[in-house]
């Protein structure tokens, strides 16, 4: 019953949307632009860099507190933040208040990465700055991330459990991206460099399409 309600708490508070509560507030609903995604990429693509960041941060410290109240509501658990935290990514992903139609889960990565160590998110941070922008598609960096932290923490806790889960939040991630890969594949990808040079990318891509 403890996993249950721990599942369903971090599950619960990751169907706080703070893209679609954006973009509803400006009257639209952001899966309906731009890539269709209900998260903070999206947003910063479609309405601008200060909502973008906004929606990140709204993610990420929500993914920690679901982490936190996991940690300390279930503490008989041993894997309950990693629970708690990944059923917070999923949340976000597959929002049930949201008819499952949410966003991609990297900022909610963040979030339980922090809660589990800052120290790593940190170090992990300047690791995929240099990957994401070595490849030049921010789309690589949940990817990576993902798998790279579940090798981390399974070095780390040696938790078989926890490791598992997290390694299944990394497949539901890639699963997600897939359609990402395909617009790499064929040149419709939007590389990082559109966050300040927008109507060249655009034109790009148009180009790319036709």
């Amino acid at each position: 019953m403890q996993i249950v309600l721990c599942s369903l708490l971090g599950y619960l508070i990751g169907n706080i949307n703070a893209a679609y509560i954006i973009s509803k507030l400006r009257g639209f609903d952001i899966r309906e632009r731009g890539s269709g995604n209900a998260g903070a990429s999206n947003v910063m693509m479609v309405i601008g860099k200060k909502e973008g960041a906004i929606a990140a941060v709204f993610d990420i410290i929500k993914a920690f507190i679901a982490a936190s109240l996991g940690a300390k509501l279930f503490a008989e658990i041993k894997f309950a933040r990693i629970l708690a935290g990944s059923c917070c990514i999923l949340g976000h992903i597959f929002p049930a208040l949201m008819h499952f139609h949410g966003g991609k889960g990297l900022a909610c990565l963040g979030g339980v990465i922090i809660q589990f160590d800052p120290q790593i998110f940190f170090c992990m941070l300047l690791a995929e700055i240099i990957i994401g922008f070595s490849v030049d598609y921010i789309c690589v960096v949940p990817i990576s991330g993902s798998v790279i932290f579940t090798a981390i923490y399974a070095f780390l806790t040696g938790d078989l459990t926890g490791t598992l889960i997290l390694a299944a939040v990394s497949m539901v991630i890639l699963c997600k991206h897939i359609e990402n890969i395909r617009r790499i594949q064929n040149g419709t990808e939007a590389h990082i460099s559109f966050l300040w040079n927008k109507d060249s990318e655009l034109e790009r891509i148009k180009k790319n399409t036709q």
